[in-house]
């Protein structure tokens, strides 16, 4: 990422405590959290510092048995 871009669009993936993070520039970061309180603190900040047109969740990923 350059010194100009901006956070364009954040992920959340609640299922595979994940976060894909999208950039002004074309650039994409992933977010891997290994533990349930590393990925509460990351969402509680994604959350203080991105608007509701910034922060989106995935559908949950749901099989039919």
């Amino acid at each position: 990422m350059n010194d100009d871009a901006w956070l364009t669009r954040c992920v959340v993936d609640t299922t595979a405590r994940t976060f894909y993070l999208y950039s002004s520039d074309g650039d994409t970061r992933t977010v891997t959290c290994e533990t349930t309180e590393q990925f509460i603190d990351v969402l509680n900040l994604c959350r203080s510092l991105c608007g509701d047109d910034v922060l989106v969740y995935s559908e949950p990923t749901v099989s039919k048995l």
